[in-house]
């Protein structure tokens, strides 16, 4: 589907796909084209729009690129934030002359947050550099309600983390719903930091181009401010992605101590057992001469040697504190 835009003083109009393109088009919005509409705006810039396998390639040599006067930038973008798992897209600018072509096959908030902004005048829209970098401020705040959403999550599993209570069968249905949790924020983590990663590259390479190009230097300010927001956000997803670290191995070390608690109850009953046991083993033996075996007080004897030798190291234990 495509989506024309017009420049009208500062705001934009979607133009009509049947009407002629004019020059005052500035933004053509290509969502999930069909290979006629790849066709129609590759006849009308002049340049080759990159297929979806080539968009997801990562080598920056087939992201960032220069081909016929026009610069081709594309990133890896996180949309669907509110969902529980954020998705991530590949998005392409093109920005061809005053022309800016925007190819992507999903729907971020972001683009219609920056029409928003449009309608109300508080974007400017005069050329294609003006509107890509439009988007990619909208692109920011979403990612930035993003890690705001991650950082509350991590301090959830911080709390509980720290906070466990109730008897063991709660303890470890809790420590259960904590791993999948940590694991479920470290991977939306590592998808927020993918793709501010990937729009720091997109905001290096169009500073470039925009400097080539000759455009405004409001532009460059602009975009220095978003790499700047970026810069910051990349910091903060890598502090949480060590927090969640932090986070999963204290999960693993108190489920391994809760194990290593099970096991020492059984390696110290196993001790206690075993002195009752050799006992009852000896007396147990089916020998003909056994001094013991016409003796009238040798089964209360017997049972109650056994009942020492197994309160003596409970006792011990006890006072060792392994009990």
């Amino acid at each position: 589907m495509l989506k024309i835009y017009k420049s009208t003083s500062k705001a934009l109009a979607e133009r009509d796909i049947a009407e002629p393109l004019t020059g005052d088009c500035i933004w053509i919005d290509a969502l999930q084209p069909t290979a006629d509409e790849d066709r129609f705006i590759e006849d009308t810039l002049g340049v080759d729009i990159p297929t979806r396998a080539e968009m997801r390639e990562i080598e920056p040599s087939n992201r960032l690129y220069q081909e016929k006067g026009a610069f081709f930038m594309t990133a890896s973008v996180v949309y669907s934030i509110e969902a529980p798992t954020p998705l991530t897209t590949p998005l392409t600018f093109i920005l061809a002359g005053d022309r800016l072509v925007t190819v992507r096959y999903a729907e971020p908030k972001a683009f219609p947050l920056y029409l928003q902004r449009v309608d109300k005048g508080d974007a400017p829209c005069a050329n294609g550099a003006f509107i890509m970098i439009g988007l990619l401020e909208a692109l920011v705040h979403r990612m930035a309600d993003l890690i705001e959403r991650i950082q509350d999550e991590v301090e959830k599993i911080a709390q509980s983390v720290f906070d466990l209570r109730g008897d063991q069968q709660s303890k470890n249905r809790k420590l259960d719903t904590l791993l999948k949790d940590t694991g479920k924020t470290g991977h939306i983590t590592a998808r927020a930091e993918e793709s501010a990663t990937s729009l720091s590259r997109l905001l290096h390479f169009f500073m470039t181009a925009t400097r080539e190009r000759g455009d405004d230097p409001r532009v460059r300010q602009r975009i220095k401010a978003v790499q700047r927001d970026i810069n910051s956000l990349l910091d903060h997803t890598r502090f949480l992605s060590a927090r969640i670290s932090f986070l999963l191995d204290a999960t693993l070390g108190i489920i391994s101590n809760e194990q290593n608690q099970i096991i020492k109850l059984f390696s110290v009953m196993a001790v206690i057992l075993l002195p009752p046991t050799l006992v009852a083993s000896a007396y147990g033996m089916n020998f003909h001469h056994m001094p013991e075996l016409d003796w009238e007080y040798g089964y209360p004897f017997a049972i109650g040697l056994m009942v020492i030798f197994a309160i003596v190291p409970y006792l011990y234990f006890r006072r060792k504190g392994w009990l």
